[in-house]
């Protein structure tokens, strides 16, 4: 009498079991494309995962075999989903997706950027959380694949039959290519997808890396004599400004360029009234959203450096650089890259920078503006008064300015300059910005404050000029590469601005062949190069 209830009740049990089980199973084979998708219709497929290892479950009579095989399912399953979250991260903030050959440094830096975002505290309790879910997602999709296998193990002849049949209706849809969803089949194959997808991204960058050993076996300008090297400039201090994030869309076509395109205009003014000359132009970059270093090794060596990969493969090369050919030619070679706050082996080994500047050691004593440690003025007014000023030899400088960089708040503000001092000045400026938490939360706030972080960069680098008017001063001024795609918009080409500014116009009067326009604004009929062909024109340009 009191058996009954106790039998129905484990039945429940049983039945609710299994149907979680199914939901898990069906669901995180799905999940790659839902998280790629981002809509609820990738959840209308057949993974055919699901199928292969239910068969594989039934089949194998060795328990320890039925769990290897779902914990390896469980595995790729989770790993799959992670790097469809990894594309599509890297897709809004690079424009490419996550590549497992050489992107794994890149996760630090991503890291990095959170971290600067959040806070310490946020961004490892992020990380932690990230970990934990994979590692319960993993438990749970194994032990939903057992005990389906151990339910379908007791009818185990409709359920081949019944799994016959689904894997005949995943070929047809297959065959005939049905999508629901764009770029999702409605015959899923996520995880194996993923794995094969790994396997063309090591074949790919084999590829690449053979085409990239061509193009660097030779090079004429190695092994030309100092006098031929950038005689047109002898006498004048060189200085290669990147400006962070500095892309097209900040001068053309959004809401936000007609406020950095004002800067520009008055600029142009202003610079003329001291004396200069500009001409501008757009390069390709080799990289988008991020990832800095690959524009500024493009540029200074020729070679199109678009992977991390590549750019440890140069960086421990010989290959001849915009930085080796001043050197060689007798000016003293300086890097400032203030967002450094520990020494850069690659700028003495690779580069051969005879000094480097940092934010350990540039005496500021102010706040961070989130990512950016020191504010694009003081970099200006630092570099001005200990390398510029004063009798010097010629000097060749890069430096990378960073006020600009992604999260674009809180911002600083232009001051006087000669009320900078140690930088202490701007311990009000942070609090008067919104934080990252907050303005991240609708996109026309970030592209707003994005053209404004332009607006203050240029605005600086303009107010050096007119402010310190140095008659000897050579000026090459460029984005590295477009913001992320929350700010660029999907679809963004790799363009940024580039200028040449001089007070003596034979400078510019040594690229007049190239069609580049006068003034900081190039038009939208403006030349445009890829990066890479930068380094040889400027040598040809200022050589003999």
């Amino acid at each position: 009498m009191t058996r009954a209830p106790r039998s129905r009740s484990s039945r429940g049990r049983s039945t609710i079991a299994t149907v979680l089980s199914a939901v898990t199973l069906f669901v995180a084979a799905l999940a790659p494309g839902l998280v790629g998708s981002g809509s609820a219709l990738a959840l209308v497929r057949i993974p055919l995962e699901c199928v292969l290892a239910l068969v594989a479950v039934i089949l194998l009579p060795w328990r320890w075999a039925r769990r290897a095989v779902a914990i390896l399912v469980a595995v790729l399953i989770v790993a799959a989903t992670l790097m469809a979250a990894l594309d599509r991260t890297f897709e809004a903030s690079v424009g490419r997706p996550f590549d497992v050959v050489s992107g794994w440094s890149e996760l630090s830096d991503g890291y990095g950027v959170v971290r600067d975002s959040t806070g310490t505290a946020g961004a490892i309790a992020l990380l932690a959380l990230v970990g934990l879910l994979a590692i319960g997602a993993v438990v749970a999709v194994a032990a939903a694949l057992l005990h389906l296998g151990r339910v379908l193990a007791t009818r185990r002849r409709p359920s081949l039959i019944a799994a016959s049949a689904v894997t005949a209706g995943w070929l047809v849809l297959a065959l005939v290519g049905a999508q629901l969803v764009p770029g999702e089949p409605v015959a899923a194959d996520d995880a194996l997808s993923a794995a094969a997808s790994t396997v063309g991204q090591v074949q790919v960058a084999a590829a690449d890396q053979a085409a990239f050993d061509r193009a660097a076996s030779t090079d004429p300008y190695a092994t030309l004599p100092p006098s031929a090297l950038l005689t047109g400039l002898k006498g004048k201090d060189v200085i290669i400004a990147f400006v962070e994030s500095y892309g097209q869309v900040a001068v053309q076509g959004t809401s936000f360029s007609p406020g950095v395109d004002a800067v520009l205009r008055d600029g142009n003014a202003a610079l003329a009234a001291h004396g200069y000359t500009e001409r501008s132009a757009f390069l390709t970059s080799s990289t988008f959203g991020g990832i800095s270093w690959l524009a500024h090794s493009t540029l200074q060596t020729g070679l199109w450096v678009d992977s991390q990969q590549l750019y440890d493969r140069v960086t421990a090369g010989t290959r001849f650089t915009l930085s080796d050919a001043f050197r060689t030619a007798g000016w003293e070679t300086v890097s400032d890259v203030p967002s450094d706050s520990t020494p850069w082996p690659v700028g003495y080994s690779f580069y051969h920078y005879e000094h480097e500047l940092d934010a350990t050691n540039v005496g500021y004593r102010g706040p961070t503006f989130s990512y950016a440690q020191v504010p694009d003025q003081y970099t200006w007014a630092y570099f001005q008064q200990h390398e510029l000023a004063g009798p010097h030899k010629p000097l060749m400088a890069e430096i990378d300015l960073v006020s600009s960089h992604t999260p674009w708040t809180p911002l600083p503000r232009l001051l006087p300059w000669d009320q900078l001092g140690n930088g202490s000045v701007y311990d009000p400026q942070p609090a008067e910005g919104l934080p990252p938490s907050v303005v991240w939360q609708d996109p026309h706030h970030v592209q707003q404050l994005y053209g404004e972080s332009i607006q203050y960069s240029m605005g600086s680098l303009i107010s050096f000029l007119t402010t310190f008017d140095d008659p000897n001063l050579v000026m090459v001024v460029l984005g590295d590469h477009q913001p992320a795609t929350i700010v660029s918009g999907p679809g963004a080409n790799h363009d940024v601005p580039i200028s040449i500014i001089a007070k003596d116009p034979a400078v510019t009067d040594r690229i007049a062949s190239w069609g580049w326009q006068p003034g900081l604004l190039p038009s939208p009929t403006a030349p445009v190069w890829r990066m890479d062909a930068f380094r040889n024109r400027f040598l040809t340009a200022y050589g003999p």
